[in-house]
């Protein structure tokens, strides 16, 4: 254990928001954020970042900032997706430490003074760690599990289960964020991989309060535990080597055995059957393999086009 630390608040507390098509969302989303806020007697701004919407979510938080100025807002040119964006608050953040939440309530603005009470006692990073998860289907909970399963088994770098992109961050993290110019951003494992002290806060998550959900429900956990494990790890690229070398043993082994039975005399299966499923087999193993080494070339195509991760369109309050 570290030794606690006192800090003090210099330039206030950022909370960083990515939104899309989130009209309806926002006044509830800072009804029930400004009371917490407020109560802990400290400076605050609360920056949307905002993929360009068809419902009118801009004109919302515009009025919000007309009454408020500590409302700031990020347009951007276009849909960059939610981690670019919040990858984007948290460039243009000015707070001692930036709270990532999403806007439909799912996180508990509650917690925020749990997460301040950590980060005074010395702690980097606080992330906020799911006991249950109200009003999704056992599907999605599989699902999602299966997705973290698939990122803590072989990624260089352990991110909590059941942990989402709701966190507290400092901002020496933040600096340290900003020097990884990677295309594909992933903050759960870039914040793993920054380090630092780190702790969890436990909390039941309530469900949506409006709107829905932008990922896919069935496919959406397993394409962020995908995005996890080839952005930290090249674990698939050895298993992919692994599986090749375990078909080709049993190929040997398949054909040492007909061999033996047909020196003895045995009965064994011929014809087209043995042949179909054998080059089928191996087919899919193939394409298989291919698809994994695909998805690292691509990674690399991207990272070395270098072209910026967002581009922003216009900034209210900032």
């Amino acid at each position: 254990m570290f030794q606690s630390e006192t800090r003090l608040l210099k330039h206030g507390i950022s909370i960083v928001v990515p939104v899309y098509n989130d009209r309806d969302s926002v006044p509830l989303f800072m009804a029930e954020l400004n009371p917490v806020l407020n109560s802990l007697g400290l400076d605050y701004e609360v920056l949307f970042s905002v993929d360009p919407s068809t419902d009118g979510t801009e004109l919302v938080i515009e009025e919000l900032h007309r009454g408020d100025p500590r409302v700031k807002m990020i347009v951007f040119s276009r849909r960059f997706g939610q981690p670019m964006a919040t990858l984007a608050g948290l460039d243009y953040c000015t707070g001692d430490f930036a709270v990532v939440m999403d806007v439909d309530l799912q996180d508990p603005p509650r917690l925020i003074p749990e997460f301040v009470a950590k980060w005074k006692d010395g702690f980097d990073v606080v992330c906020a760690q799911r006991r249950s998860r109200v009003g999704e289907t056992l599907i999605k909970r599989v699902v999602s599990k299966i997705g973290y399963g698939i990122i803590n088994r072989f990624s260089d770098v352990p991110i909590p289960k059941d942990s989402g992109d709701f966190r507290l961050i400092d901002r020496r993290v933040i600096d340290h964020l900003r020097m990884f110019p990677e295309a594909h951003g992933f903050l759960r494992g870039l914040v793993s991989l920054v380090g630092f002290k780190q702790t969890i806060v436990t909390f039941d998550r309530p469900a949506r309060i409006t709107g829905h959900g932008k990922y896919n429900r069935f496919t959406g956990s397993l394409r962020i535990g995908l995005n996890g494990v080839i952005a930290f790890s090249s674990a698939l690229l050895s298993l992919s080597t692994i599986i090749g070398f375990t078909v080709a043993m049993l190929a040997f082994l398949t054909a040492l055995s007909y061999i033996v039975m047909k020196i003895v005399g045995a009965p064994f299966p011929i014809g087209n059957p043995t042949i179909v499923v054998l080059i089928l087999l191996l087919g899919g193993l193939q394409l298989i393999c291919l698809g994994i080494a695909g998805q690292y070339i691509g990674r690399i195509y991207d990272e070395t086009k270098r072209r910026p991760r967002y581009i922003i369109d216009r900034m209210i309050g900032l």
